[in-house]
């Protein structure tokens, strides 16, 4: 089965941001409106080189939202968000999510896409006491700021080591060149993984090349990579340059399978590959094609309320992270004054969602570990023309330790 292409959600989301100075806000309320909501704050990237990240995070925590005040909200209190735009700056996602935490009263947090931003906010919230889920920083250094900040993702270690073992086990390389964006800790901590994972099963990394995030041309780096006559090339990094890397090294003579993770997922990759990414695959945290009936509803009630766009992972992520939130919300049970922001219903809830087991998720199943990370299966999908097709699930015990 062929998977869809990603959702392209510029049109859907960009009429309803409201701009305000120094950052985009979009405030969507329940029926209740005014302060007599629950208010969830959301962070991302709404403009900037990964603005469909935030776009799609949006969206899909958005139906997660509709779909509880449709169901009476939480203890008959309906929910709202506060969302700021960061553009995918580290520093200015502090700075808003310092606003969602100081200015707006906010119940609690998701977001970010990125590491790197995430890594910037999370302390923010972790000193606050605020708890905050991310969708897809998959940086282990992210939960690591404290005992308020979780996520939904699988994390790097995994994800690189996932890609090491599809490569050596069913593509059967032996040999890999690395080709890693240095100026992100998703891709250089994405790259380190996925070396050791594979030099663990027998393999060679006989390259080890970098760019820099905004770069036009990587020639330089990929006729180094070509003369190490690699098996296959990871190349850990985010649509906006993977695009371009994968049309000039076909350009270029190189001909093996390029490997990615779920930085990868964006409609918009192939705006600079064209067809120069088949036969390339990545690892993700869903596949659209599932016959999983939670999927399948999941699919088809975004289609319907977003004009027929086919949800990526990013949107399923932040509906999960969305859910899994609202879920521990029920947990922690109704405040005894009726704050849902004073300190201690804030203790309860991050208590709650740190007892998530079994989740049932549109992105597997999820339990969050002890370190508040997300337990959870990756997928391995190819690119075929300018789609995806899913290949295989890999499963945390089928990775070597």
């Amino acid at each position: 089965m062929s998977m869809c292409r990603s959702v392209s959600v510029v049109g859907v989301i960009l009429a309803s941001i409201i701009l305000v100075g120094a950052g985009c806000s979009h405030n969507t309320s329940g029926s209740s409106g005014g302060s007599s909501n629950i208010v969830i704050g959301e962070y991302g990237a709404l403009t900037g080189a990964e603005s469909t990240f935030g776009e799609s995070t949006d969206l899909g925590l958005q139906m997660a939202l509709d779909e509880a005040n449709a169901s009476g909200g939480i203890n008959g209190v309906k929910l709202s968000k506060q969302m700021y735009d960061d553009a995918g700056i580290p520093d200015q996602a502090k700075i808003v999510v310092q606003k969602l935490v100081d200015q707006d009263g906010v119940t609690a947090v998701i977001g970010e896409v990125a590491s790197s931003n995430s890594l910037a906010a999370a302390p923010v919230c972790q000193q606050a006491k605020v708890p905050m889920i991310t969708p897809a920083s998959t940086n282990p250094k992210v939960t690591q700021v404290g005992d308020y900040v979780f996520r939904t993702c699988f994390i790097d270690p995994f994800q690189g080591a996932v890609m090491a073992s599809f490569a050596f086990k069913n593509l059967k390389a032996r040999r890999a060149a690395v080709f890693k964006d240095s100026g992100q800790a998703y891709s250089t901590g994405l790259a380190s993984y996925f070396e050791d994972t594979f030099k663990k099963l027998g393999g060679t990394i006989v390259i080890d090349e970098a760019y820099t995030s905004g770069a036009v041309d990587y020639r330089s780096q990929l006729a180094t990579i070509k003369a190490g006559a690699p098996d296959v090339v990871f190349v850990p990094g985010y649509y906006t340059e993977v695009g371009t890397i994968g049309r000039e090294a076909r350009e270029l003579g190189i001909t093996v399978p390029l490997l990615g993770g779920d930085g990868w997922d964006s409609d918009k990759l192939f705006a600079g590959a064209g067809n120069s990414m088949e036969g390339c695959y990545f690892s993700n945290h869903y596949s659209v094609d599932s016959t999983d009936p939670h999927v399948k509803k999941f699919v088809a009630d975004f289609k319907a309320k977003n004009s027929g766009a086919v949800p990526d992972a990013m949107a399923a992520l932040a509906y999960d992270a969305t859910r899994i939130l609202l879920d521990g919300m029920k947990r922690a049970g109704k405040p005894s004054d009726g704050s849902y922001t004073s300190d201690a219903y804030r203790a309860k809830l991050r208590d709650a969602i740190a007892a998530t087991k079994s989740f049932v998720g549109v992105t597997g199943t999820i339990t969050v570990g002890p370190d508040r990370n997300a337990i959870k299966p990756a997928v391995v999908l190819e690119v075929t023309g300018q789609q995806y097709k899913y290949v295989t699930t890999i499963n945390p015990q089928d990775i070597p330790t």
